[in-house]
């Protein structure tokens, strides 16, 4: 399944919502566990320029430090800026099948690095809004995908990326299911 349409939806998401953060709110604690504002957006930047550069390296590891996204004077630029870079570099349909190194995760097919993307992007789209008190309203589609997708990951809590699982009603709706299933409480 390409997953890249919906990654694009879910990043058009919250860069709609990182446009909207002001610069008194880099130190906001977010829903991430020791990260602030300024540390979720710098992982952000980080993770975007970070995939891109997979693209090219291959399996290789690439000259990009995973951890080194960049703040300057502008936030909502830079972020724009890496989200675009990352956008670009996954167009080419041959990019799925291409093996490469994502982080600490290893060598993954691109579809899979973009399915790793996906549900991190709607994650954090979340966290950023929940921070800054503007909404984040993903379709039910792209929520109900998110949490599909990420199911297919393993779910021993807590990793490198999720934390334990949140229990919630099984009549919540499909981003509350995504969010407590990579252990935010979507209350």
């Amino acid at each position: 399944m390409d997953l890249r349409e919906l990654d694009r939806q879910a990043m058009k998401l919250t860069g709609e919502v990182v446009s909207q953060v002001r610069p008194e709110q880099l130190r906001l604690p977010t829903p991430c566990a020791d990260w602030t504002l300024h540390g979720l957006l710098r992982h952000l930047i980080s993770e975007n320029l970070g995939f891109a550069a997979a693209t090219a390296a291959g399996t290789d590891p690439s000259e990009v430090d995973w951890n080194a996204g960049r703040i300057g004077p502008d936030p909502v630029a830079d972020y724009h800026r890496a989200a675009d870079l990352y956008l670009d570099s996954f167009v080419p349909d041959s990019v799925l099948e291409r093996e490469m190194r994502i982080g600490v995760f290893g060598v993954v097919p691109g579809s899979t690095a973009v399915a790793m993307h996906f549900v991190d992007s709607v994650a954090h789209g979340w966290d950023v809004a929940k921070t800054i008190g503007v909404p984040y309203e993903p379709d039910e589609q792209l929520a109900a995908m998110a949490l599909k997708v990420m199911k297919r990951f393993p779910s021993e809590r807590p990793t490198v990326a999720f934390d334990v699982m949140v229990p919630i009603p099984d009549d919540a709706s499909e981003l509350d299911k995504f969010l407590a299933y990579v252990g935010r409480d979507p209350q």
